[in-house]
């Protein structure tokens, strides 16, 4: 059974549904592929698996103190609603103008490549060097072009586009099949290499040399057998890519407003949906070393680590096998991404700060307009290529996005940051307001966030520059873009959503009010008296509107 909001969406998501969008989301194509650069920037199969730990201890706690957010303002738009009401529109539109413009639209693109890609171990037909259109040089380091490969993202973000602009109960079944096939597929994969890897003797090849440095990765100079200076560098670099596999976690807050009893469904999603992963992340690792020596892992063809775990269990079928895993996999991400974002740019629509055609709902009661919008832009960032010439003179094509979002990592990070920070704001700033959910481990586990998060990110700034300063770059494009929405919306100003909610005027302040106007003037009676009390209180806050 399902209720319409009065926002007009249809609360159609219950417990096990918002689960899977959170898992669906999380588990891409990252989890077969990163563990190789993993492997080679920390230098030992304990530092690959010590990276999956801190990881999955990140991410668990920032899940477990966005809870509590997430409880109190269950709202369409999730993290730019959270950053809005805890700092000011200023910073919620930061956190949402990345968002449309890389984050999101970014890893919608990525995931439709990897799609295409593995689709062409099957299909060789589609292909990143067969054109359609051959590369248009831009510049020297630019070109855009459309590959078979490049068509068949494109077709795929479309088609799920379409599926979920025909309303919620196709975009929640699609994720509920996909996400619970992809699941299964890595528990198999996971169980395989445990028990016929392990059977081998690889593991404990690999544990006898648990922290052994086996040819670190050179970065900046230092590698992981450079002292503490050393592992804190490899160790805060090797999260760049587990923490992007498993990051998509906040996009369920994003689709609150259509959540069954969000106070509760939308905290314990975050919980049982990050501990699965959490979970899984480890274990796959745990059989990738029990199937593989280190040294294979750090030299996988393409990083492809799940592909050479499959091909030792079943042959040459495990490239096959693993495609397939894939396609299912990056088939479901996709679809949670794509109904999770539009309803940030719905919210920002309705706060006046986009378009205002995409704070519109369909007959469908889902944000179409906005759905057409991430289509378009995510389309678009498929296109695009980086051209890199080797010493022999031969050109190659990389793809724009990925650079985007190695950019980008470094400014999410950010944002969660603030993020769990205001909830200690909010701790002090609305003592009294109502808390569904109470962020477990308060204030240890939200601190600890803070300050391993704040590490990750000032050695990143340090030691990755060449990504982590461009990431900035982009957010900072927001500043302008923002007074000018501003300026347009005041043109046409409509009320802000949380403007929108009903005003709880205190007891106390409405029986002292109405004794000292009875006394003033006994004319007026206590009923219109708690009228005006009830008209003020709207005035005082537009008042505190304007000053913010």
């Amino acid at each position: 059974m399902t209720e319409e909001t009065n926002e007009g969406f249809v609360r159609g998501l219950g417990l096990y549904d918002s689960t899977m969008i959170v898992v669906g989301i999380m588990i891409g194509s990252g989890i077969f592929i990163v563990s190789a650069d993993i492997a080679r920037q920390t230098g030992s199969p304990g530092g690959l698996l010590l990276t999956w730990v801190i990881t999955g201890i990140l991410t668990m706690f920032g899940a477990l103190s966005y809870c509590e957010l997430a409880g109190m303002m269950p709202k369409a738009g999730g993290l730019y609603n959270h950053l809005r009401e805890i700092y000011s529109p200023l910073w919620g539109f930061l956190y949402g103008w990345t968002f449309f413009l890389v984050i999101q639209t970014g890893t919608i693109a990525a995931v439709a490549v990897g799609f295409a890609r593995f689709i062409g171990v099957l299909v060789p037909a589609i292909s990143p060097e067969n054109y359609i259109v051959a590369p248009i040089h831009l510049s020297s380091g630019y070109a855009l072009s459309l590959s078979t490969q490049q068509l068949v993202a494109v077709l795929m973000i479309i088609f799920l586009t379409f599926l979920n602009m025909q309303g919620l109960l196709f975009g929640k079944w699609i994720q509920n099949i996909f996400t619970s096939a992809k699941t299964l597929s890595l528990i198999a994969l996971i169980l395989l290499g445990i028990i016929i890897g392990g059977a081998a003797g690889t593991f404990s090849g690999n544990m006898s040399n648990l922290f052994t440095p086996q040819n670190p990765a050179l970065i900046e100079g230092l590698t992981v057998k450079d002292g503490i200076l050393g592992i804190i560098v490899a160790f805060s670099v090797a999260q760049v890519g587990s923490l992007f596999s498993s990051d998509g976690w906040v996009n369920i807050a994003a689709t609150a407003g259509e959540v069954k009893n969000p106070q509760r469904n939308v905290p314990l999603a975050l919980i049982f949906g990050t501990g699965i992963v959490t979970a899984l992340y480890i274990l796959a690792n745990v059989a990738y070393l029990s199937t593989l020596s280190f040294s294979n892992i750090q030299t996988a063809a393409d990083d492809r680590v799940g592909t050479a775990a499959l091909n030792v269990i079943f042959g040459g079928v495990g490239a096959v096998i693993m495609a397939v895993a894939i396609i299912i996999s990056t088939f479901g991400c996709n679809n949670g991404l794509i109904l999770s974002g539009a309803r940030v740019y719905y919210a920002m629509a309705k706060d006046n700060l986009f378009f205002k055609s995409v704070g519109t709902l369909s007959a469908a009661l889902v944000p179409a307009i906005a759905l057409v919008w991430q289509c378009v832009w995510s389309c678009l960032l498929v296109l695009p290529r980086t051209v890199s010439v080797s010493a022999t003179g031969t050109k190659s094509y990389g793809n724009l996005y990925g650079m985007l979002l190695d950019y980008v990592v470094f400014a999410v990070l950010i944002f969660y940051i603030l993020t769990v920070v205001g909830l200690f704001i909010l701790r002090k700033k609305r003592p009294d307001a109502e808390r569904p959910y109470k962020a477990l481990g308060y204030p240890f586990i939200p601190a600890i966030y803070i300050i391993a998060a704040t590490v990750i990110c000032a050695v990143l700034l340090i030691y990755k520059p060449s990504t982590s300063i461009p990431g900035l770059i982009i957010v900072l494009t927001g500043v302008p873009v923002f007074f000018v929405w501003q300026s347009m919306g005041a043109k046409n100003y409509a009320p802000t959503q949380t403007e929108e909610k009903p005003v709880e005027i205190p007891v106390a302040e409405t029986e002292t009010k109405a004794e000292e106007t009875i006394e003033d003037n006994n004319e007026k009676t206590i009923t219109e008296t708690t009228q005006e009390i009830v008209e003020e209180k709207p005035k005082r806050r537009k008042r505190k509107k304007d000053t913010d």
